[in-house]
């Protein structure tokens, strides 16, 4: 996994294949990134799974499971607000326009969206020319 930018609290950049393997550094990474942007822990473990399941989703849907592909995550810290863009150059499917599917808690998968919605302020998926960027914001302020 590479790191194209050293680490500052303001602005960060990662540039990963799609390998699951890459999944869990990055998501710990970007805990420490809102940690020394001061969100609290439940905060940053919250942002960590956002991005895990986001990454993840590209992965088995975008890529269709391939290993190779790039992934660019840059997160941005503009206080009061976190925000995470991640770009991919597969399918460019939005799951905006998919169907709604009812969440089946007996049926693997299905949690990812479910996440980003739950746990960040605003998800916005933008098509690109091949691909999609997902960005994903979240306050640090007090959440209900």
């Amino acid at each position: 996994m590479g790191r194209s930018s050293p680490p500052s609290p303001r602005r960060v950049e990662y540039r990963i294949a799609s390998d699951p393997a890459h999944i869990a550094p990055l998501r710990r990474m970007m805990e420490a990134f809102a940690a020394e942007c001061g969100f609290d822990a439940d905060a940053c473990g919250e942002i960590g799974l956002c991005v895990n399941e986001a990454v993840a989703n590209i992965i088995r849907h975008a890529y269709e499971g391939a290993r190779d592909r790039p992934i660019l995550l840059t997160a941005e810290f503009d206080p009061p607000a976190l925000r995470i863009s991640i770009r991919d150059w597969g399918n460019g499917v939005n799951p905006d326009e998919l169907p709604e599917e009812q969440y089946n808690p007996a049926a693997p998968g299905g949690v990812g969206m479910l996440c980003l919605r739950l746990l960040m302020d605003k998800v916005v998926f933008m098509p690109q020319q091949p691909g999609m960027l997902l960005v994903m914001t979240r306050n640090l302020t007090e959440r209900p």
